[in-house]
């Protein structure tokens, strides 16, 4: 096998006003593509344990970094950022996807794994891996805990269409909440901005008339495993449960996990879960 080392590109230019980039790694692989799909105020880098797990197995890794993601942490977000919907995301996603010509697997983690749901239900895909997922439209996820990890957000007066990024104090408790301090740190300074309006279109979705987060799980025929940390404080384990009865899928809680599945310590026993289940994923 060719070592692989991280490429960086543009992908086509789907407007002037901003390009989808995308980071991989490149190998000589010819099947087995996941795209994996980051949620809120993330990038791509958010899935590097995982490439790394899931390359050594024999699987192409295509990261991508949502619409106005790749930015500083600490400069001013894009004036369009605040605007910027679930249904653009998944456009961007959509021509990523279908520029491998193969059917992909979708893998995505808390609004990472909404986005999956709207892409699988608009594309082909072999599987469809959540893990943590924000809820679709029609799924109540509302908790305390869920409305402490946003407290910020309605002291931006029309929130639904500005910028938002968690404090420090926020995220530590709903998204690091079982990483050690230091970690909690580090991983909030790379926090970019997240869109107003996405957050609402979850959050908020019966006062959504665009229905931007309802899924047709008719449309969605691959096999379905949706994963959780019985700790998740912002993706509550009851929601999660309730998204996989809506696909039927296999689902799979794990005790001392939160939210940060990607990088909590024994995130490689769920990351060799998945790959067990997607081992046998074509014969379900």
């Amino acid at each position: 096998m060719v070592p692989s080392r991280w490429v960086k590109y543009d992908a086509p230019e789907i407007s002037s006003l901003y390009k989808l980039r995308i980071m991989h790694r490149a190998m000589n692989v010819q099947n087995n593509s996941i795209v994996m799909i980051h949620g809120m105020w993330c990038a791509g880098w958010c899935w590097e344990n995982y490439v790394r797990h899931f390359e050594a197995r024999g699987y192409r890794c295509i990261a991508p970094t949502l619409r106005y993601h790749d930015a500083d942490p600490g400069a001013v977000p894009h004036p369009l950022l605040g605007t910027t919907g679930l249904r653009d995301y998944v456009s961007d996603l959509e021509t990523t996807a279908s520029g491998l010509g193969l059917r992909p697997i979708i893998m995505g983690h808390s609004m990472g794994g909404l986005l999956a749901q709207l892409l699988a239900s608009r594309i082909q895909a072999r599987a469809l891996v959540l893990l943590a997922p924000a809820s679709p439209s029609g799924v109540l996820a509302l908790a305390p805990s869920v409305i402490r990890a946003f407290l910020s957000l309605p002291a931006k007066g029309t929130f639904w269409k500005k910028p938002h990024k968690q404090t420090f104090h926020e995220a530590a408790y709903s998204v690091f909440n079982l990483m050690p301090v230091r970690e909690q740190r580090k991983l909030h300074a790379k926090y970019v901005y997240e869109s107003g309006r996405a957050i609402s279109e979850i959050g908020l979705w019966p006062l959504d008339r665009r229905k931007a987060s309802s899924v047709d799980a008719s449309k969605i025929t691959c096999p379905v495993l949706t994963v959780v940390g019985t700790h998740d404080r912002i993706i509550p384990p009851f929601s999660v449960r309730k998204v996989a009865a809506k696909y039927k899928a296999t689902h799979k809680e794990f005790a001392d996990h939160a939210h940060w599945l990607l990088g909590e310590q024994g995130w490689q026993d769920i990351a060799a879960y998945v790959s067990d289940w997607l081992d046998h994923a074509d014969s379900r």
